[in-house]
């Protein structure tokens, strides 16, 4: 119950509550919220103190409202890996359901920049993959990955829509992938994009260019756009002074 003489506002007693009630699934994902009046009536609270916590967990992304329908239990963001893993074993870790859809599959000539990427020469083969990547039915990130053909040639007919592509070139192809570099970027997503991931055009994605090595050969180049409704980015911070990432010079 809210303690009108606490240390804490009654707003923030009233968002510890409904967050609780979410996290022991008391309030299951995509269920509604009682409405304003109900949780008035529950808690002793005014209309100001109910949108004021209900705001809250909207800007913390535990709620989400709908126009015209109500406010509802959001589904929890998924943390990008700091560590080199795929999807695959990603999603499975958290207790979801990983799946893949191929949209395209193709071996091709690779341009300057590839090139430039896999530290190859211009032309070079390369395997180009395009899936859709999917956890427990809902689409999280649409994937492009090139591998270089010499590396693992048959790649393409032995097919990877339902197989970790990290474990395919390493049960396949004896490749063990042991080092990545990720850059990622925020934007709009295009109309292609936004249809695949079922979000409106224009929402939120993190854009992600990643190489994959193995014995400092890079392996896979890859770009992939995650929606940003379902993805967050967590960083640890170094202490000051410590090596080329000091902050304090950039």
């Amino acid at each position: 119950m809210i303690d009108p003489a606490g240390p804490q506002p009654k707003y923030l007693q009233l968002r510890a509550i409904l967050l609780e009630l979410i996290e022991q699934e008391r309030l299951p994902v995509n269920s509604p919220v009682p409405s304003e009046r109900e949780l008035c009536r529950r808690f002793g609270v005014s209309r100001m103190t109910v949108r004021q916590a209900v705001d809250q967990l909207v800007a913390e992304d535990r709620l989400r409202r709908i126009p015209g329908k109500g406010t509802f239990v959001a589904r929890p963001k998924v943390q990008m890996p700091k560590e080199l893993v795929s999807f695959t074993e990603d999603m499975r870790a958290r207790g979801l359901r990983p799946a893949a859809k191929v949209l395209g599959a193709r071996t091709v000539a690779a341009d300057a920049r590839l090139a430039r990427l896999f530290g190859v020469d211009a032309g070079a083969p390369v395997h180009q993959i395009e899936r859709l990547r999917l956890a427990d039915d809902e689409p999280m990130a649409v994937e492009r990955s090139c591998i270089l053909a010499a590396l693992a040639p048959g790649l393409l007919e032995r097919g990877v829509s339902d197989r970790s592509l990290f474990a395919v070139l390493e049960e396949d192809h004896g490749i063990v992938l042991d080092r990545g570099e990720q850059t990622i970027e925020a934007g709009p997503a295009d109309d292609d994009e936004a249809a695949l991931l079922g979000v409106p055009p224009g929402s939120a994605v993190f854009f992600l260019l990643q190489r994959t090595f193995s014995r400092d050969v890079c392996v896979e180049v890859a770009t992939a756009t995650y929606r940003a409704d379902r993805y967050r980015i967590h960083l640890g911070l170094e202490p000051r002074g410590q090596g080329p990432g000091d902050w304090r010079s950039r």
